[in-house]
């Protein structure tokens, strides 16, 4: 059963989505906006893949027996993995599970930057990685993951550390910075590169790294002074959808600072910044 949701709005965007009987959607915690009285809302530490993410823990479900003791140990571990990751991530502690009962019912949900939101349709064959804070919502049937990024990437590359990794089959909403663009590198030669801060999401078989600007030379210092993006841009190589968005949090954090009567960046641009999407 497809999910059926609507984006509105312009500046900041939300998204409604009419849930059937028998359809669960979760959200990350905080992103939840409204829903119809009959529309129950459970939290839950684990998510949708972890030991409670359909149905909870306990008693007998489908005709089979209760957990025994080694597997409600096994489900309160992996729990607790899966809390540990979104920590170590900057993620939520708790997911948020909307279900109607007595018939359809409708349910809100929001970013917390002004931006687009996007609904992805996940047909089980790739999965889709989104830099952290993208997500929003998806349906029960989409396992939400953390994919932790090694090497030079995850050192050099900021948000790209950590992406949420989103699997299954499904709806999955995510949200960015004011407006998106999609590309695909494989129309551009095959790469491109992009500033670390206006990467939203990308499907499975896009390989993302990290490289300097320049060399270690007086036009490579000039762009990492000057230029405003530090001493990295991120690569994204391959075929298949890439979303990028027009502003980074550290450039709305400029901005908003500016107006107050703030600090400015100052001559040395983003050297000594670290790019956040």
């Amino acid at each position: 059963m497809t999910l059926q949701q609507e984006i509105v709005g312009n500046a900041m965007q939300m998204a409604v989505v009419s849930l059937q009987p028998g359809q669960t959607v979760y959200c990350e915690a905080g992103k939840f906006l409204f829903k119809t009285s009959n529309v129950t809302m459970e939290t839950r530490l684990s998510g949708p893949s972890g030991p409670s993410g359909s149905g909870g823990s306990g008693g007998s479900r489908g005709g089979q027996p209760a957990a025994g003791a080694g597997s409600l140990l096994r489900q309160a571990m992996g729990t607790a993995i899966q809390v540990g990751q979104r920590a170590l991530a900057g993620e939520s502690f708790a997911f948020q599970y909307f279900t109607p009962t007595g018939g359809e019912g409708t349910a809100g949900f929001a970013g917390v930057l002004p931006g687009e939101m996007r609904a992805l349709e996940l047909d089980g064959t790739r999965a889709w990685f989104a830099e952290k804070d993208a997500f929003v919502a998806a349906e029960s049937t989409v396992d939400f993951g953390i994919a932790f990024q090694g090497g030079k990437a995850g050192r050099s590359g900021g948000e790209g550390f950590v992406l949420e990794k989103f699997t299954g089959r499904g709806t999955v909403i995510i949200c960015g910075a004011g407006n998106f663009i999609d590309l695909n590198p494989a129309d551009f030669g095959g790469r491109i590169e992009v500033d670390t801060g206006c990467i939203v999401a990308f499907e499975e078989g896009i390989q993302y790294g990290v490289q300097r600007v320049g060399g270690l030379n007086r036009q490579g210092l000039m762009n990492a002074v000057f230029g405003g993006e530090g001493l990295s841009l991120a690569t994204l190589e391959g075929n298949g959808r890439v979303i990028l968005q027009s502003l980074t949090i550290e450039g709305l954090a400029n901005a908003l600072r500016k107006a107050q009567g703030g600090d400015k960046q100052g001559p040395t641009g983003g050297l000594f910044s670290t790019n956040a999407g």
